[in-house]
């Protein structure tokens, strides 16, 4: 894609300022440590790192640590860079000794694509660059791509066709792979875990999906807001973030059309690129599982969500064409 996908930062944002805690539990919680914060930009959306460490010089450090971990894996899934292990494989249609983490994501990129049937697929870039195409055209038909443009793309998507294993990935003729749907939030998994691991016990990780680490599992945690996506800066939900994630998928943060009818959204089964939802919200236990499913339940029916959500244990907030929102999971 040539433009960076925001659309997660935009359907996420916090209830007063990007990111705020309750006052109550900034009294409570962090009288003896002020957190030391990094904003800036990542994967193309803006980013935020609260570290809560009583040294704030090993809180900058870790802060260090944290973004080369990020360029480097950016450097993995970006389709930004033509250096990117993810483009020279979409250029090429293999990859002769991957990176590990691009086996393991494609690995998991699957899982989640037959836990959807297949409403989450990797392999839909060909889609993107019909409907790129045409509405690059001047005066395209504001209905999209011809049919039959569609249906050649399609023929190039199935997850099924992308071939992994440790030695090698390959691809069959036509197809091309976009991980924007999955790699922000196992990028966000990746960091929190870095920082776990270094010993930080709190921390708030916003690398356009939002995770919360917090050893002490107070119930509580952040308060985030979801906004509305007919007015950005109105909130419809407060949402408690506590050594869980939330991510948000919604077309109307990056549209492929002028009027906003086609997003990036598409649906691996129809070609169609305008999903059923405004945005779509999840909460997992991880930023990998809530970022592949909220891509997902956006071209899927609320019955199936709601199957899905009690199966797999997560939670998740839909906003309907008219605005309404539909809370599943959790006792919503």
């Amino acid at each position: 894609m040539t433009h960076p996908n925001r659309r997660r930062f935009i359907g996420i944002v916090a209830a007063s300022s990007a990111l705020a805690l309750a006052p109550s539990l900034l009294r409570r919680a962090h009288a003896a440590i002020a957190p030391t914060r990094w904003q800036g930009v990542a994967l193309g959306a803006d980013a935020e790192l609260r570290l809560y460490h009583p040294d704030r010089r090993a809180a900058e450090q870790l802060i260090d640590r944290a973004l080369r971990e990020l360029r480097r894996l950016e450097g993995v899934f970006s389709l930004y860079r033509e250096d990117s292990a993810l483009s020279v494989l979409n250029r090429q249609g293999f990859l002769a000794a991957p990176p590990s983490d691009l086996v393991r994501l494609l690995s998991e990129s699957r899982h989640y694509a037959e836990v959807t049937d297949g409403l989450f697929d990797p392999s839909v870039q060909p889609l993107w660059r019909v409907y790129a195409d045409h509405f690059a055209q001047p005066g395209a038909s504001p209905d999209g791509p011809a049919p039959a443009d569609v249906a050649r793309a399609l023929a190039h998507v199935s997850y099924r066709n992308i071939d992994v294993d440790p030695q090698r990935i390959r691809l069959r003729p036509g197809m091309a792979l976009t991980l924007n749907g999955i790699a922000q939030g196992y990028i966000t998994d990746r960091v929190t875990d870095l920082l776990r691991s270094a010993g930080l016990e709190r921390a708030l990780v916003d690398l356009g999906e939002i995770r919360g680490l917090d050893a002490s599992a107070r119930a509580e945690g952040w308060r985030v807001g979801l906004a509305d996506p007919l007015s950005p800066d109105r909130i419809l939900a407060q949402v408690p973030v506590s050594n869980q994630a939330l991510a948000t998928s919604g077309g109307y943060g990056t549209p492929l059309d002028a009027a906003g009818r086609h997003s990036h959204l598409f649906d691996p089964h129809s070609g169609r690129a305008s999903p059923r939802y405004r945005s779509v919200s999840v909460m997992a236990s991880t930023a990998t599982t809530a970022d592949a499913l909220s891509t997902a339940f956006s071209n899927m029916p609320l019955a199936r969500i709601e199957t899905l959500v009690r199966a797999l244990g997560v939670r998740a907030w839909m906003v309907l064409p008219d605005g309404k929102l539909i809370a599943q999971g959790g006792g919503a």
